[in-house]
């Protein structure tokens, strides 16, 4: 069977109860688990004052929601969040997203979402999760405009699973678009997704995976790579 939520918040707490920690002395009274599941039920019930809210909750009821719902034993400040998970690399958090899927496919859970041919729709897309004109890094991509003015940016393939009926999805592992060693030229959305399909086309090959794009995705380029491993694909494209 499938994992339960007490299950998927287990997992989620042993993966981050793994990730590295830089802190030293004193400042480690919190545990990774409660730091990393405090920031993920920010992102879960997408409100920024929801730390502060369940600190005001506990101090009333003696309980929060953070407790009771993630099993955060102690909610750290937000400055203390940021601090701490920022040096931590997405990478560690990989492994999370295979156990979910396997967990799903093992209990029949996507028999849902295939579709034609038995296969299931893994659609492609990079996504900005941060941007600034002040703020930049050397990870940063950057937007010239023709004011002269930059905007940078932090962007990212967040492929999916979906199905035509199914209104939520199913996250994948993602690749970032970030300056490569070696390369001169800027990372862009179809180079990372061509980086995903070498290094995860093995594992999901094999549950017979159709790849969904836009008109980015729509040439020989990246068209021939899909075949190569074994993904079949309808990427947009105008007549002309």
């Amino acid at each position: 069977m499938s994992k339960g939520w007490n299950d998927l918040v287990g997992s989620l707490r042993r993966t981050l109860s793994r990730l590295t920690d830089r802190r030293t002395g004193e400042n480690a009274s919190y545990s990774m688990a409660d730091i990393g599941l405090s920031a993920f039920s920010v992102f879960f019930t997408q409100s920024p004052s929801f730390l502060s809210a369940q600190k005001t909750m506990e101090q009333a009821k003696g309980r929060s929601n953070a407790q009771s719902l993630f099993q955060v034993e102690q909610i750290p400040c937000d400055n203390h969040i940021r601090q701490t998970l920022d040096p931590v690399a997405p990478e560690e958090l990989f492994g999370l997203y295979d156990e979910v899927l396997e967990s799903l496919w093992q209990g029949g859970a996507l028999t849902g979402w295939r579709g034609i041919g038995d296969n299931l729709l893994v659609a492609l897309d990079g996504t900005w999760y941060f941007s600034s004109q002040k703020i930049h890094c050397p990870n940063c991509s950057c937007l010239e405009h023709k004011s002269g003015e930059k905007t940078y940016y932090h962007s990212a393939i967040t492929p999916v699973i979906v199905a035509p009926g199914q209104p939520h999805a199913i996250p994948l592992r993602p690749e970032f678009i970030t300056p490569q060693d070696g390369h001169t030229k800027q990372d862009c959305e179809i180079a990372a997704a061509k980086r995903w399909l070498e290094k995860n086309a093995a594992a999901y090959a094999p549950l017979k995976a159709t790849l969904l794009g836009d008109d980015l995705y729509a040439h020989q380029p990246f068209c021939r790579p899909t075949r190569m491993h074994d993904f079949h694909f309808p990427f947009v494209c105008k007549p002309d």
